[in-house]
């Protein structure tokens, strides 16, 4: 007599994202393909996929917003600068070294560069027009920075 299965109950999704997750596991670890909630499953998995492209483009902006006013405002500097700097550049490295998720970042860091341009002349009260135009960075280049490196601080 064989062992009944059963997938998450219905609208466990909706209610209860985490036990859903759970649920899906457990499924999973079964390897009872009936039990998965296959249409929700594809949901998920794309706005995963989603969620880490939209946090790859997220740190490219804040790394070079403060890149820029690293660059433009020196007189003041301050140590929380330098450690978003490298903290930026570690989780862009964790997330963004390699595969898709690095083309994702070599794809969109104009895009960013120009959200940074934004918000860097928003946090010194610089004009815009006081940026580059272009990132003076490649992705490469992002991935190792460290502003200490250019004024020996």
């Amino acid at each position: 007599m064989g062992v009944a299965t059963a997938g998450p109950p219905a609208g466990l999704y909706a209610l209860d994202e985490t036990a859903w997750l759970d649920a899906m596991a457990a499924v999973v670890r079964r390897r009872d393909a009936a039990g998965l909630d296959w249409d929700n499953l594809g949901e998920y998995l794309t706005d995963m996929a989603q969620r880490d492209r939209r946090e790859v483009k997220s740190r490219l902006v804040v790394l070079l917003a403060h890149l820029l006013k690293w660059e433009y405002q020196p007189g003041r500097r301050a140590a929380g600068w330098r450690a978003t700097v490298i903290e930026q550049r570690q989780r862009l490295v964790d997330v963004a070294g390699r595969g898709v998720l690095r083309s994702h970042a070599e794809a969109v860091l104009g895009e960013a560069y120009a959200e940074a341009i934004e918000l860097a002349a928003a946090e010194t009260r610089l004009p815009p027009e006081t940026f580059p135009e272009t990132c003076a960075f490649d992705l490469d280049g992002l991935l190792t920075v460290d502003p200490a490196d250019d004024d020996g601080t």
